[in-house]
């Protein structure tokens, strides 16, 4: 089913003044860490804190009166499902939102909060539509698909707009992808309206449903990996996302987890913005060297989401920090008599470092009776700090591992 230009422009008179728009300012320290000019799109601003409200509003103001009285159902891990949810009870449509069972608690609690019924079920996305669809068939809902029906699209593409407005001398976007909805949309708006603009599509390695359909040629099934960009989690690409996306992305580039935890990080510590895994992903590009010809370019990077699990929150962190060299984990072997310990601690200090974690094993020491290992968790200024800190202690004569 196509989805043309018009119906972008449509989308964005149909959701204007319900939907955000949202700001795309300059960053200067991202400017700096990345070596481009770089614009946040702040999609996180959104009332539900993601972009997804732009298909989901377009896509309910789009149904006849008879699908209005009888409802809606989404299967989402949580950004559509709020979406849905919120502009649902806004408009007086009942909804229910099938969410896979390991969605973030903020995600199931906001749903519910916002009015919808919400049924955990599944362990994936796939499964949770398989249930979603089963109750279609029992209760003739209708069914507003997250990333593939075309008013969605049309919605997500609104996004380009606003960025051609706010950024008009625009060389490229970097823009994430899970099931296509969002990258199509923003492909052909910014496409139409100026051709010589790059969009790069990002995708997280343990979940790229989008690479796997470019090597097949057709949306394929991949096997789903945990990640920290749970948002992106897709076992396949929608086809009618893919269809439109295949002729206007220019690349796509795959993303590690610590990639994605430094970005995290990154951007709480030089944005001062809370952004999830998947938001997070189009700066993991840049700060991995993925896409070192956007160098000295205006590129915008589009924080699709900020609704990241608290619980989630530290452990990325964390990390975070080890991907950027300010936590590292190794063992010492020190003395075991009195001061022994008091000595390493000491010299670490002197170094600037503190430590985090320190744990004693003397049954499996290799060494002399008098010597005991520490394992030791200590956190430094970064990468360079770190390797001055165990240049230290080699010097004092203590043995790393």
């Amino acid at each position: 089913m196509a989805v043309t230009f018009p119906d972008i422009q449509a989308a964005a008179e149909r959701i204007a003044g319900a939907v955000v728009l949202t700001p795309c300012p300059h960053s200067i320290p991202l400017s700096e860490a990345t070596g481009m000019r770089i614009f946040c799109k702040l999609e996180y601003l959104q009332r539900t804190g993601s972009f997804k409200e732009r298909g989901a509003r377009n896509a309910l103001l789009l149904l006849s009166p008879e699908q209005r009285k009888r409802g809606v159902i989404a299967a989402s891990a949580g950004n559509h499902a709020l979406g849905v949810a919120y502009h649902a009870q806004l408009l007086g449509i009942p909804a229910t939102v099938i969410m896979p069972r390991f969605a973030p608690l903020t995600k199931i609690a906001n749903c519910r909060r916002l009015g919808a019924n919400v049924i955990l079920d599944g362990a994936d996305i796939s499964e949770a539509r398989a249930r979603a669809d089963k109750i279609v068939a029992e209760k003739n809902l209708t069914y507003i698909n997250g990333f593939d029906d075309p008013p969605i699209i049309a919605g997500q593409g609104t996004i380009g707009l606003e960025i051609i407005n706010q950024v008009p001398d625009l060389d490229a976007v970097i823009v994430p992808i899970g099931g296509g909805g969002l990258i199509a949309g923003i492909a052909l708006a910014l496409k139409t309206l100026k051709p010589g603009v790059k969009v790069i599509g990002v995708e997280p390695v343990r979940a790229a449903s989008y690479t796997a359909a470019l090597a097949a040629g057709k949306p394929v099934a991949i096997e789903m990996k945990p990640t920290l960009a749970d948002g992106l989690s897709v076992p396949k690409v929608g086809a009618n996302a893919f269809e439109l996306a295949r002729k206007l992305v220019d690349k796509t580039v795959l993303v590690e987890e610590p990639d994605i935890a430094r970005a995290v990080l990154r951007l709480m510590e030089l944005e001062k913005a809370v952004v999830e895994g998947a938001g997070a992903t189009p700066l993991a590009a840049c700060l991995a060297g993925l896409v070192p010809d956007l160098k000295g370019k205006n590129v915008v990077l589009p924080l699709c989401g900020g609704n990241i699990d608290l619980n989630m929150l530290d452990r990325v962190i964390e990390r975070g920090m080890a991907s950027d060299g300010r936590l590292c984990r190794f063992t010492a072997i020190i003395s075991d008599r009195p001061g022994g310990l008091a000595r390493f601690a000491g010299l670490i200090a002197e170094e600037g470092a503190s430590v985090i974690d320190i744990a004693h094993d003397r049954a499996f020491v290799q060494d002399d009776i008098t010597t005991v290992a520490v394992h030791c968790v200590i956190e430094t200024r970064d990468a360079e700090h770190m390797a001055a800190v165990k240049q230290r202690l080699a010097k004092e004569g203590f043995k790393l591992g």
